[in-house]
């Protein structure tokens, strides 16, 4: 295995992970905040679930997002 194209392609992953779920939960939080669903400082459980099926991998990991 390349070690460094390994990393290069996890990295590559994480950044559109990272990119994509910032826009998910920011579209998520105005909508919620116009809805009058969710007040200003609010803060919000979050979950996210990394699974790799084909090895077995399935993480939980649990964090808090203050709205401000």
């Amino acid at each position: 295995m390349d070690e460094d194209r390994f990393n290069m392609a996890i990295r590559k992953y994480l950044k559109t992970v990272g990119v994509t779920s910032q826009r998910e939960i920011e579209s998520a939080v105005r909508q919620a905040a116009a809805s009058g669903k969710l007040k200003s400082g609010a803060r919000l459980k979050a979950k996210m679930v990394l699974s790799l099926p084909e090895i077995g991998l399935r993480r939980e990991i649990d964090g808090e997002i203050e709205t401000g």
